[in-house]
């Protein structure tokens, strides 16, 4: 995804001065709202993520929605983002933000994208596998995306497997494009 690595650039940043000031949590507590927020108002995201819209007017709407409700600190990385053009991370440095802030309490999130919801059975056996691999506490968050056609893919902190049927199709595909570019020389 595009920004990601920026995302979590500022995400780790903002996360070692919360440390630093001891109001990890509370600033966790903020990304959380900002992520929800978000979310659930598409017009608020389009405003921050317009090339058009003034810097002035983004920090004006901001201060608006979240400054009474929002640590000084998460206010002074939103001004940050906007004087820097990358306001339009802002999701995903709260959604990095509370990944690496749930790691560092000894948490992590699983998230398991399947075509078919998965069933209460199958990720009790997901789950005992995830043990196997890392020694936190996870939680599993299931996406649906009928674009995989079948299978899974498994994303924990920073790796991922993939073995979903568009996955194996892609590498099939992928390896046949590399052999018959190598025939032809």
């Amino acid at each position: 995804m595009k920004g990601t690595r920026s995302a979590l650039r500022y995400a780790r940043a903002i996360l070692d001065l919360a440390k630093e000031r001891k109001i990890a949590e509370e600033v966790n507590n903020d990304m959380i709202l900002i992520d929800q927020t978000l979310s659930e108002n598409p017009d608020l995201m389009h405003l921050i993520t317009s090339p058009v819209a003034k810097s002035a007017i983004k920090s004006s709407v901001l201060l608006k929605v979240f400054g009474p409700k929002t640590n000084p600190l998460t206010m002074d990385l939103m001004q940050l983002m906007i004087k820097n053009n990358r306001i339009n991370l802002l999701q995903l440095v709260a959604k990095e933000y509370q990944i690496i802030y749930d790691f560092l309490l000894g948490n992590e999130l699983a998230r398991v994208t399947t075509a078919v919801p998965l069933t209460k059975e199958l990720e009790a056996k997901i789950l005992t596998k995830i043990k196997t691999i890392t020694s936190n506490t996870v939680t599993i968050e299931n996406i649906i995306d009928p674009a995989i056609i079948g299978g899974f893919v498994l994303r924990i902190g920073d790796k991922q497997y993939d073995s979903s049927i568009t996955g194996i199709l892609n590498s099939v595909l992928d390896e046949f494009e590399e052999n018959h570019y190598i025939a032809k020389l």
